[in-house]
């Protein structure tokens, strides 16, 4: 053997080393692994202290408060890590008491507690001082575990109840409200070997089926303030030469029910439903219907498992029966009809 063909064996074999060594590391899939926060799915007891106020002054998306973030463990034993926090979202930052909150937290500072691995998460927390205030947030989590079920290319969440601190000048104020921690879509996107998309795509050109189970979920809470085209209130992701949608913010939804929340798209009531898919082929149409009914129970078991953690009972009856609506609906040969294949758009 001369060596020219010598030194391109080594070459090979030095490319290929750490492919073998990685498979034989990791036999099975790294893409589907979740970090141990979203793992399990227990209400977390997390702890801030923050002015509300000042964090709204702050519009710019690159300017960060420092406060700190405890959480208790399964042992009851409270931790506190070092993050950075801001204000998201324009409409609750004006007309909310609390707004929705962006978290950062560095690796050196996660490393070893329950964050590990979460460099950026988002904290929804309630909108008012109203006593609907964390029934709402339950109903938006509960749209989150939907997803969970009909597609598995979603947000991984976690209920949190959190002791707020807020600072108010010399002085402070308690809340004890609940929230929930979504993921980053940067670790839905490498979880499937996936990118983000960062430009508009129009909806056609999108994964049908995954398009059209976006489509169903959004008809089915009864939300319309979405657009998958233009990314608002969704991620697309490119996973295996397709563009998938994933959604996220349910808050204005016909289930969360908000009283801050103004009908739109020539609507008379937040819960009217209004299906905004685009036209599909009747057979896509169909398996998702099917895929749909095949959930139902999973679906009311989902939210059945959150009936004690609602402090008013009447709002965890209408979110029920919100959802056996929508089923009464998907079940009905002639409302299907009326209600969802002639209201496809082209």
């Amino acid at each position: 053997m001369n060596t020219q063909k010598i030194h391109l064996l080594l070459v090979i074999q030095i490319c290929l080393t750490p492919l073998i060594y990685a498979q034989k590391k990791n036999p099975l899939n790294d893409t589907l692994k979740v970090s141990k926060l979203f793992k399990k799915q227990t209400e977390l007891p997390i702890k801030l202290k923050y002015s509300i106020s000042d964090l709204k002054k702050n519009k710019s998306d690159s300017i960060y408060t420092k406060t700190n973030l405890s959480y208790k463990d399964k042992k009851q034993k409270w931790h506190k890590i070092p993050i950075k926090i801001r204000a998201r979202g324009n409409f609750r930052r004006e007309k909310c008491y609390f707004s929705p909150v962006k978290i950062k937290i560095k690796k050196a500072s996660a490393k070893g507690t329950l964050f590990k691995g979460n460099k950026k998460l988002k904290l929804v927390l309630p909108c008012s001082l109203t006593k609907d205030k964390n029934d709402n947030v339950l109903k938006e989590y509960m749209a989150y575990k939907f997803y969970e079920i009909i597609s598995k290319y979603h947000f991984k969440t976690r209920l949190v109840s959190i002791s707020l601190t807020e600072i108010k000048g010399k002085k402070t104020k308690q809340h004890k409200i609940k929230g929930f921690l979504i993921e980053d879509a940067k670790k839905v996107a490498n979880r499937h070997h996936g990118k983000i998309v960062k430009r508009a795509i129009n909806p056609m050109a999108q994964d049908a089926l995954s398009s059209t189970r976006n489509a169903f979920f959004q008809f089915m809470i009864g939300n319309v303030d979405f657009s998958i085209a233009k990314q608002h209130n969704a991620k697309l992701l490119f996973i295996n030469k397709k563009i998938i949608p994933v959604p996220y913010d349910f808050d204005m939804s016909g289930l969360v029910n908000p009283s801050y929340a103004v009908p739109s798209l020539n609507m008379t009531y937040i819960t009217q439903r209004k299906y905004r898919g685009v036209k599909r082929d009747i057979g896509v149409m169909t398996q998702v219907r099917n895929e749909f009914i095949k959930n139902k129970n999973s679906i009311e078991n989902i939210v059945n498992s959150l009936e004690s953690k609602f402090e008013n009972k009447s709002e965890f009856n209408e979110a029920k029966a919100y959802i056996y609506s929508f089923y009464q609906i998907l079940l009905n040969d002639k409302r299907y009809k009326n209600e969802i294949i002639e209201q496809m758009r082209y």
